[in-house]
């Protein structure tokens, strides 16, 4: 009788959808531990949203959503193109490894467009959780800078940085501190979110900004104030609130001199990055300054570009190419020094060319053209971020700012396109979406 009731239990779990919108909700609460602390949870986080996905009760029904889905098509056309890239490689050893790593775009937009989707107070958790977990570790990394404060100030004098308390490379968390900034400020104005998670919210902004100052993360600064100038400017552009913009335009002019005047990190950051770009410009050796060995990568991209403007020299066969380009012109670099461009726009024109290109701006740029996602801060906020960090850094060369990319455009970009083109009732047992 009891096996009887434990079955019929199982099947209404999984027949009620709650089974795939628990697996989901299990995905991205390992995706965020992963990013954070947990490397493990990186790789099994995406299985687990396919799982989700594969439990849907009405999977036959929600495949069509995948095929409609123009985000989740666009990351695919990537991994197509990878494909493709294998009619011409000479690398096979990395195109393998790259193709492999290049599943997660399929997996994490598969999980998005046909498991249950979370319901809003779900979604808010999850976004709580990154904005909380990673104002905690900020906190954590400021009290090991505060231990040996004088160590940390050497680390910066020679162009290190402080890595995360959990083991995050500082360029990924700088960039994960910057987004969580913003969407904790967002998260603030959700109706489901009490009084009390609004004020942890609060200070959990609070922290990130300072940690940013205080570990003097170059590229999560960066993205920061770009964050703050545009939405100053779009203030501006509103006349209830041009007095707010104005205010806001003001902050972002003074926050950065006190800033400087206050705080020794960002003192030394800001000499150290002076004297990087000098090494350069004046010709003098470069070998021991990473701002200055990547201006000689751009020079060094620059050179492949122009010759392989089309396709690129292949995804696959980038590093190869960068390191004979560097046998011509090495710019008295050792061989250990000769970086690959930390520009993702430049380094894909490197592998891929014009169509490379276009086919990465497609994925970057093309949930604005959608009504829906264009409408949502929430994509807004990723797509801004994202777009200035790729300025200085090859997001998807690592592995964790690759991760952080696709979990971020499945949870925020894919999910949301998916929710505004369906039109199939709420499954029964289930919260109604967006509520």
């Amino acid at each position: 009788m009891q096996q009887r009731i434990g079955a019929f239990s199982w099947g209404q779990y999984y027949h009620s959808g709650q089974l795939s919108q628990q697996l989901l909700w299990l995905a991205c609460g390992a995706g965020v531990a992963g990013l954070l602390a947990f490397r493990m949870l990186i790789a099994l986080s995406p299985v687990v949203g396919v799982l989700a996905a594969l439990t849907n009760p009405r999977l036959r029904q929600a495949l069509p959503q995948y095929w409609r889905n123009g985000a989740a098509l666009r990351a695919a056309a990537l991994v197509a193109f990878l494909l493709l890239s294998g009619l011409y490689t000479s690398e096979w050893a990395v195109w393998r490894h790259e193709l492999f790593r290049s599943l997660t775009w399929l997996g994490v937009p598969l999980a998005f467009t046909l498991a249950v989707p979370l319901s809003a107070r779900q979604r808010l958790t999850v976004g709580a959780f990154f904005v909380l977990s990673t104002a905690a570790v900020g906190l954590l990394t400021m009290g090991q800078y505060l231990l040996d404060p004088a160590a940390a100030l050497e680390a910066i004098r020679v162009g290190q940085n402080l890595q995360a308390a959990t083991g995050t490379f500082h360029i990924a968390f700088g960039l994960m501190l910057a987004q969580a900034f913003f969407w904790g400020l967002l998260l603030r104005r959700s109706p489901l979110a009490g009084q009390a998670l609004r004020t942890g919210l609060l200070l959990a902004v609070g922290v990130i900004a300072l940690s940013l100052h205080v570990l003097a993360y170059r590229t999560g600064l960066l993205v920061l104030y770009a964050g703050l100038l545009a939405w100053a400017f779009r203030l501006l552009l509103r006349r209830r609130q041009r007095l707010v913009g104005l205010g806001l335009l003001l902050a972002v002019l003074v926050l950065p001199w006190l800033a400087y005047r206050t705080l020794e990190p960002v003192q030394q950051r800001i000499s150290t990055t002076l004297y990087d770009v000098a090494q350069y410009t004046e010709g003098r050796d470069i070998n021991g300054y990473s701002l200055a060995q990547r201006l000689a990568a751009v020079e060094t991209a620059g050179a492949i570009i122009r010759e392989n403007w089309l396709l690129g020299a292949g995804p696959a066969d980038a590093y190869a190419a960068m390191q004979a380009q560097y046998a011509w012109r090495n710019f008295g670099l050792r061989p250990e020094n000769r970086v690959n461009v930390h520009n993702q726009y430049l380094s894909t024109l490197v592998g891929g060319g014009v169509v490379g290109l276009a086919l990465w701006l497609a994925v970057l740029l093309g949930p604005l053209v959608q009504r829906a996602t264009r409408r949502n801060p929430y994509v807004w906020v990723f797509i801004f971020t994202q777009a200035v960090a790729m300025l200085v850094v090859d997001i998807l060369s690592l592995q964790i700012s690759l991760n952080l990319f696709v979990f971020g455009y499945g949870f925020v970009v894919v999910a949301t396109e998916t929710a505004a083109r369906s039109a199939e009732p709420e499954l029964p047992g289930l919260p109604p979406a967006g509520r």
